[in-house]
């Protein structure tokens, strides 16, 4: 199961203004990126969840982020989209539940975000996640934390077994490998997840599927999704780690998201010192439009302290 954001918030229409990808070699891999606005303005790098490729990062909100004089950074995640896919074989179900099965780390896709930032010449970023990219940035973070200036985080947890669990409902949909060989059935297959983790009566999955079409168009391996959900599975309880973190910091979670549930995002708020939380009622787990403009002004209004903090 994905977690691509609706495409309410992706509104990719304008395909002239969307930036070519472009690709590093970095930590040990190629990594594909593109970026919005001037590189001389302080950078903003976005972390995408699992499965998902970066162009689920609204193009609206980067360009609008870069008007707001920024320099946009998204990119895809190791074993998804045009970045290195893996060979190793699929981890079984068996070693996902018990965390076994991985390849890599959660702190390896941390590692080839910062790594990314110093192929690019950026000392410090904001930084913000969504699902699984919340994990990647709590991670950055927690290495680094002289280089993440901000930390927004979406629909995502600690990596405490105790909050944000799942569903039985999502929880079986996860443990099925269903085939997507083709484009249909995977836009197909993105709907069924989203009339199940999205917002009920606001995601809009005619976006769904055309979003999960393009991104089958540019690279489809749901192998690599299994692996990424295998560092997921073994990632550890960042709670004693997060304490110590002093960036400005903003949660944000659907209160009813079936997938990482609310309780994971306010083990977040609790444990990051005067991190902001922002629950927003009817929201699941994607991004839908009605929540575009809250996210924005959310992750202005951190940008703004920590820019306030350091003058």
């Amino acid at each position: 199961m994905s977690t691509i954001p609706s495409t309410d918030v992706a509104d990719n229409t304008n395909v002239a203004e969307v930036p070519e990808d472009r690709f590093v070699d970095a930590n040990g891999i190629t990594i594909a990126f593109n970026t919005f606005g001037d590189p001389a303005n302080p950078a903003v790098l976005l972390v995408m969840g699992l499965g998902t490729q970066m162009i689920a990062w609204s193009d609206q909100m980067c360009r609008e982020l870069a008007d707001d004089g920024y320099f946009v950074v998204r990119y895809d995640n190791r074993d998804v989209g045009l970045s290195t896919h893996f060979d190793s074989p699929t981890p079984k179900l068996t070693d996902l539940i018990r965390g076994q099965g991985n390849v890599y780390k959660l702190d390896d896709m941390a590692a080839d975000g910062m790594a990314l930032l110093s192929e690019l010449g950026i000392r410090s970023a904001h930084v913000m996640g969504a699902s699984m990219g919340g994990f990647i940035a709590q991670t950055m973070a927690i290495a680094e934390p002289n280089r993440v200036d901000s930390l927004s985080l979406i629909m995502t947890s600690t990596g405490s077994r105790r909050v944000g669990r799942p569903t039985p409902r999502v929880m079986y949909r996860m443990a099925r490998r269903p085939v997507t060989t083709t484009r249909e059935e995977a836009m197909r297959e993105a709907v069924l997840s989203y009339e199940i983790i999205g917002s009920p009566g606001i995601t809009d999955l005619d976006g769904v599927a055309d979003l999960a079409g393009r991104a089958f168009d540019k690279a489809h391996d749901p192998a690599g999704t299994q692996r990424q959900l295998a560092a997921i599975m073994a990632q550890p309880d960042r709670t004693p780690a997060l304490k110590k973190l002093r960036m400005p910091t903003f949660v944000m979670h659907g209160l009813r998201d079936p997938l990482v549930a609310a309780s994971g995002g306010l083990a977040l708020a609790r444990s990051i010192p005067r991190a902001r939380f922002v629950g927003l009622h009817g929201m699941g787990h994607d991004l839908p439009r009605t929540a575009a403009a809250e996210i924005r002004s959310e992750l202005l209004g951190v940008i703004r302290r920590s820019e306030i903090a350091t003058a």
